[in-house]
């Protein structure tokens, strides 16, 4: 019998993967989440979560948020292009119910797929010193 839940190699692990993602990546949100995204040469999506204390001051909540996050994911990630993502809660989604929670995650992996967000690449190319002038 397989194993359901999400292989080693779909989620980010290494501090340096995470740093990568603050520097220079797309990004997309939502009421209760706001994720970062870069593209990867690795041929498939990968997870990375970030559930602060400031979400909740109650691991039991926090915990809850990150399994619907795995869940979420686990079932789209084959239909998602090869990124790095980072998923980071906001305080909002403390208080509200596991369905609602899912159905706004859903939306959020639609914008991915889409390619409806409102920064699809980084800010500034590694090494472009130029301004803007007025």
């Amino acid at each position: 019998m397989s194993s359901a839940g999400l292989p080693r190699d779909a989620r980010l692990r290494r501090p340096g993967d995470f740093a990568a993602l603050r520097t220079s990546s797309g990004r997309a949100g939502g009421r209760c989440f706001h994720m970062r995204f870069r593209e990867n040469e690795l041929g498939h999506a990968r997870l990375g979560l970030a559930i602060s204390k400031r979400v909740s001051k109650r691991a039991v909540e926090r915990n809850r948020i990150k399994r619907l996050l795995r869940e979420s994911f686990r079932r789209v990630r084959h239909q998602l292009p090869a990124v790095d993502m980072m998923v980071m809660a906001r305080e909002q989604a403390a208080g509200v119910p596991g369905p609602q929670l899912l159905t706004e995650l859903d939306a959020l992996w639609k914008k991915l797929l889409a390619g409806q967000t409102a920064s699809s690449g980084p800010l500034k190319r590694a090494g472009d010193t130029t301004t803007i002038e007025r």
